[in-house]
């Protein structure tokens, strides 16, 4: 199994516990690891048979755009079942980072999921 990767999307999105927090949007910054086979594509230099890491940074955009959680562990969750429904990819590796969230936290805080088989 092959690796696509998208490392610091920045997303804007409504998340958050707190009140004020649901009146703003925040940052998210999305890294995401795509189990994919690029072989078939590479054969014969055939773009439509690559996974188009364009096409998924705008759904993954669009999904924060019309997003609304409370939590980071929701976001990343549903995040995760659209990509792999949509695109039909068979492993996710998915980090959330939320910066600023505990401002000692520099590198900021978040989750990690892992979700298919490689």
């Amino acid at each position: 199994m092959d690796t696509v990767f998208i490392k610091g999307l920045e997303v804007d999105t409504v998340i958050g516990a707190y009140d004020w927090e649901r009146t703003i949007r925040q940052c998210l910054r999305v890294d995401v690891q795509l189990g994919w086979d690029n072989r078939p594509a590479a054969l014969n230099d055939e773009l439509d048979k690559a996974l188009d890491y364009a096409t998924v940074s705008q759904r993954i955009q669009a999904f924060a755009s019309e997003a609304q959680f409370i939590l980071v562990e929701t976001f990343a969750e549903r995040l995760v079942e659209v990509l792999m429904s949509e695109f039909h990819i068979p492993w996710v590796r998915l980090t959330l980072t939320k910066p600023g969230a505990v401002a000692a936290a520099s590198g900021g805080v978040g989750v990690e999921i892992e979700r298919g088989c490689r």
